[in-house]
This record gives structure tokens, sequence and C-alpha cells, in this order.
């Protein structure tokens, strides 16, 4: 079996590790500490969720390594737009 290492893969690894710094870190003001709300915890935990189900999508419907690194870069860049229209919105 080959690893096969994506955007989305990369961005839920770093969505996990925000996610275990936060849970696993001291309550005070250390440096490097970012202070998250649980609700933000329950967004990061979704985003991870999402993003492992999603890769897998594009991992079942296209099988050529270069196409599935361009398809879910435009996905992570759209999806970046998106959020940032939104809350330009808001």
């Amino acid at each position: 079996m080959k690893l096969r290492i994506t955007p989305l893969n990369i961005i839920g690894a770093i969505a996990l590790g925000l996610a275990a710094l936060n849970i696993l870190s001291p309550k005070n003001n250390a440096p490097g500490h970012v202070d998250m709300s649980g609700f933000y915890l329950l967004i990061l935990g979704c985003l991870i969720l999402v993003t492992f189900v999603t890769d897998l999508i594009f991992r079942f419907t296209l099988k050529d390594l270069k196409r599935i690194w361009i398809i879910e870069s435009l996905f992570i860049v759209f999806t970046t737009i998106l959020i940032l229209i939104i809350q330009k919105l808001s």
C-alpha cells in the first residue's frame, strides 16, 4: 500500500495538532498557548472529521495523485475564500 499524502491530510494533521496542543497544554499564560473555548475546539474537531471524509471521497473518485492534489488544493482555496467572504459580510 502506497502512502499518499494529500493537501487535506496536511490540513487535518495541522488541525489535530492544534487541538492536541490546546487540550494538553496547561491553562496559563505560557508562551505559544492559544486560548480556545470549547466551541472552537468543537469546530476544530468538525474540521478534522470533514477533512478526513472529504479526502476519502476524493481518493475514491480520483485515482491519479496529481489530479487529487489539484482538486483538493482548489477545494481548500475555494473554502478559504468562502469563509473570508462570509466573515466580511457578518
